[in-house]
């Protein structure tokens, strides 16, 4: 079985964790931003598969690093933050992969709610300078955007789009045991 953290409740340490994204733009480069406020939990059980994940991203801290395109992501043509203020996660279902873990839940982004599978890995454990018992953790789905009704795009004069369908989520999460 895939290394697991010693059993307990984590808390996502935000300073320490990275939840970020890729897609293409114009069908040539890749677009990379990302949020800085997430928060949550893992409870990590005795048997690794009983094991919870809860997550809530803050959607007002999306950031790619261009204003404007941080305002229209921002809009109601894709993430709509005044009605719909956070992404959220929760776990289903906790296996181990050839690679790890495979770690099935619901994902909620503009009021819609869909299930996706996560690739994750865990990366170790460590004590920090303070004493906190800290764990970590990568993960990476692919999701169609367009499944949870993020339609927006515009047609380019040559053919193809302006944004991408496919995603690509990347997560680095450090967490400190409770």
């Amino acid at each position: 079985m895939a290394e697991t953290p010693t059993p307990g409740t984590y808390s996502i340490d935000p300073t320490h964790t990275e939840v970020s994204f890729v897609v293409r733009h114009m069908g040539l480069s890749k677009v990379r931003g990302g949020f800085t406020g997430v928060s949550g939990t893992i409870e990590v059980a005795e048997n690794p598969t009983d094991s919870k994940v809860d997550v809530t991203i803050d959607a007002a801290t999306f950031d790619s690093g261009a204003p404007d395109r941080d305002t229209h992501v921002k809009s109601p043509d894709f993430l709509d933050v005044e009605t719909h203020p956070s992404l959220t996660f929760a776990s289903k279902n906790i296996a181990a992969s050839t690679n790890g873990w495979s770690l099935a839940g619901d994902l909620s982004i503009a009021g819609v709610t869909k299930p996706v599978v996560l690739d994750m890995e865990f990366t170790g454990m460590g004590v920090d300078p303070w004493g906190g018992t800290r764990a970590a953790y990568s993960a990476v789905t692919k999701i169609n955007r367009e499944d949870w009704g993020l339609t927006w795009n515009a047609l380019l004069e040559g053919g193809g789009v302006l944004v991408g369908k496919e995603v690509t989520i990347e997560l680095d999460v450090q967490t400190v045991k409770a």
